[in-house]
């Protein structure tokens, strides 16, 4: 199994975009919420489960989940956030360490949004961090939502200094591309360095 670097940082952080600089220098990826989406697919027993739950309200007419309507309800009572982490978060958890023991590369980039809420260990953590108020915005524009909406999604993650407290590493993510660019060039040359002396 590979070296595994847990790159988290809090929602409209840009973990999508960082993981992707990474790919390009030939870095596999494994994304907790590509993983989340998947375990909730369209005949997978936990959206059985959530449709239990819910009630077939919860579904497109087509027959997926309506990811937007479960987001208000799970953003607005927390007791439903709860119950919805302890139905999936094993699962989740599972397929994950399938896709780890799979992995042959020096290391690999686990995207991973909720590490510290939910006490995941990782042999290395490099966290992102990006502003409260660029967070915001990027999450209004992104997901179409309103602003009341968004500062409860962000509320409910750990704050950016617990996440800075954790980190083995720091990205600084300010909306400049070419900054990031250079930051994850460094860090993938020192991961690999890392790699080699530990082997030595």
């Amino acid at each position: 199994m590979s070296y595994i670097v847990a790159l988290s940082g809090g929602i409209a952080s840009g973990k999508s975009t960082i993981a992707h600089l990474f790919a390009q220098l030939g870095v596999p990826i494994i994304d907790a919420d590509i993983i989340a989406r998947q375990v909730v697919e369209v005949g997978t027993p936990a959206l059985a489960q959530i449709v239990k739950h819910f009630s077939q309200e919860i579904l497109l007419e087509n027959g997926e989940l309506d990811r937007s309507q479960l987001r208000e309800i799970i953003f607005n009572n927390d007791h439903e956030r709860l119950w919805l982490n302890n139905l999936l978060h094993p699962i989740i958890a599972q397929e994950t360490q399938k896709q780890f023991a799979q992995q042959t590369a020096p290391y690999v980039i686990w995207v991973v949004p909720l590490l510290i809420e939910n006490h995941l260990q990782a042999d290395r953590v490099l966290m992102i961090d990006v502003s409260v108020a660029l967070q915001l915005k990027r999450l209004i524009n992104r997901d179409g939502i309103n602003e009341s909406l968004a500062k409860r999604m962000i509320a409910s993650q750990a704050s950016l200094s617990e996440r800075l407290a954790f980190a083995d590493d720091i990205i600084i993510n300010d909306g400049d591309l070419a900054s990031l660019t250079v930051q994850v060039d460094c860090l993938h040359k020192q991961y690999l360095h890392n790699l080699k002396v530990k082997k030595l």
